[in-house]
């Protein structure tokens, strides 16, 4: 790469940052080309209150970016002979319940557990992200599940849940805090000073950003109380992620970067594109290996590029940043030559509006942009090259064909296929849902009672009390229930099956609500 490469590529980061000048939250960027830092620029504030700029010192929550260092951990311990990652988790974790299938420590790296996410249990007992709850509330939590999502190996749900579980497996098995672990076995060997494990969110960390959320015209400082574990509770930066970046192309910690982005296929054959705390996949013809991170007021993307010998770290401390979209914009100039051309937008006619699975009682909705919600949680969408849409963010399988008529087919992990037909115009809710509601795996009982704007649950949960929750009615035996949260306003999508109300969220399905 010559200098004046170099400096086109700096204007262009910079221009993107752009934005972000001034007086609010912001970002950083650097990109690793060749086993050097090529680049490294910064946008924002990291303090607002004291108005420090982010640069070179600042660290950042990078969330679930964490979790291939907690694989990498695994990983350690296997080629030691201390574990093997086929070994059942029951066998380093006895106090676990039966969930009623074996479970493999693979099946916890891979997202193919089944496992519920133990944040959207939390969640459903009234918890929110802000409230300072403790580890012994979060493996409480998963110690109520008796049932799965799924068939462990059979299909691809994201799940915080393993990653924990698998942070604890390392203490266990390697006789010190996975903090320690890290530190000895990975951040030191490899330079990483300005990196650690920090479960507390109220621990002082040098130099730490912190995070803001947009709010009415400005900002607020994110509120986060869950500790954090093997899923998500790494502090970093720019700089010591390229470190890591380098045992990718050195193996300088040997065999464990190639097991990191080895994939595994689903029990019927199809890919999976999650690696262990990595997603392999391609973009406009390159294959990438990449995975981000969400925390409140904090937004992380690691992306790289091996074919063309490059990496790009996007980190924000602004949750309205998309970080994903922004290292991707930064990989379409340093890729140079050869990328792929942006395929075409298929036709949208019919897209917008609601969209019904009435066997399962799941929702989807578009809108322009063009853009999906569910759950609550929107997400854009990019054209494929087989003229459909895809999901433009990270971890999510989700390809959806335009609409025939009032039909259309959602395509997902494992290669499911789900036929959606357009929502009722004028849905009512359902007769007979007020009274309590009880689910034993949650330890939570729903009341659901009138409300001045018609229906809405009072959550009595084992940790606190919340609600109320509005209902808002999708079909004749469907509903949705608003969940208000730290990083965004959520639905549960529930179906009425009897006596029995099966509620379902992104990362927790099938949860089975009976009259108290």
């Amino acid at each position: 790469m010559t200098d004046l490469d170099l400096l086109a590529l700096r204007r262009h980061a910079r221009r993107l940052l752009a934005p972000w000048e001034g007086g609010g939250p912001g970002a950083t960027l650097g990109l690793v080309r060749g086993g050097a830092l090529a680049l490294h620029e910064s946008a924002g504030l990291a303090s607002l209150e004291h108005g420090i700029p982010i640069g070179p010192e600042t660290r950042f929550r990078i969330a679930s970016v964490s979790k291939q260092f907690t694989c990498a951990a695994i990983l350690l311990l296997a080629a030691e002979g201390r574990l093997a990652v086929g070994d059942p988790i029951h066998r380093h974790l006895p106090e676990l319940p039966d969930f009623g299938a074996p479970i493999t420590i693979d099946h916890l790296m891979h997202n193919t557990s089944g496992l519920r996410d133990m944040l959207e249990l939390m969640r459903l007992g009234g918890a929110d992200l802000s409230q300072p709850w403790a580890a012994a509330d979060l493996l409480a939590a998963i110690g109520r599940q008796r049932s799965l999502n799924f068939p462990p190996g059979s299909r691809f749900r994201y799940s915080n849940t393993g990653f924990l579980l698998l942070g604890r497996i390392v203490e266990v098995v390697g006789g010190m805090l996975l903090a320690e672990f890290l530190e000895a076995r990975i951040f030191a060997p490899l330079g990483m000073t300005r990196t650690r494990h920090t479960p507390g969110t109220t621990e002082i960390v040098p130099h730490l950003a912190t995070g803001y959320l947009p709010q009415e015209g400005g900002f607020v400082r994110a509120a986060h109380g869950f500790p954090l574990g093997g899923e998500g509770g790494l502090v970093s930066c720019v700089e010591d992620l390229a470190l890591w970046e380098r045992n990718y192309r050195q193996d300088l910690l040997p065999g464990i970067a190639a097991a990191l982005q080895q994939t595994e296929a689903f029990a019927n054959g199809t890919p999976n594109l999650y690696a262990r705390g990595l997603e392999v996949t391609t973009y406009r013809g390159l294959r990438t290996v990449d995975h981000g991170g969400l925390w409140p007021g904090f937004k992380t993307c690691f992306l790289r590029v091996p074919e063309r010998d490059l990496a790009i770290i996007a980190i924000a401390n602004h949750g309205g940043i998309d970080v994903h979209h922004l290292a991707h914009q930064m990989l379409d100039m340093a890729a140079g030559p050869g990328l792929h051309p942006v395929p075409p937008m298929p036709k949208l006619e019919g897209l917008a509006g609601r969209w019904l699975d009435a066997e399962s009682g799941a929702t989807v909705e578009f809108s322009p942009g063009p853009a999906a919600t569910q759950h609550g949680v929107p997400f854009p969408l990019a054209a494929t090259a087989d003229g459909r849409l895809a999901a433009r963010r990270g971890v999510f399988p989700f390809t959806v064909a335009p609409p025939e008529g009032d039909t259309l087919v959602l395509e997902t992990d494992a290669g499911t296929c789900t036929t959606f037909h357009r929502a009722p115009a004028d849905p009512v809710l359902p007769a007979g849902l007020t009274g309590d509601w009880h689910c034993a795996e949650l330890a939570t009982t729903w009341t659901i009672a009138p409300s001045e704007a018609g229906l809405a649950v009072q959550v009595r949960g084992p940790l606190t009390v919340a609600g109320p929750w509005p209902i808002q009615p999708i079909a004749a035996d469907v509903l949705r229930i608003r969940t208000p949260g730290t990083l965004f306003q959520g639905w549960l999508d529930a179906k009425l099956e009897g006596n029995t109300l099966v509620v379902s969220g992104a990362r927790a399905g099938g949860l089975r609500f009976t009259r108290g």
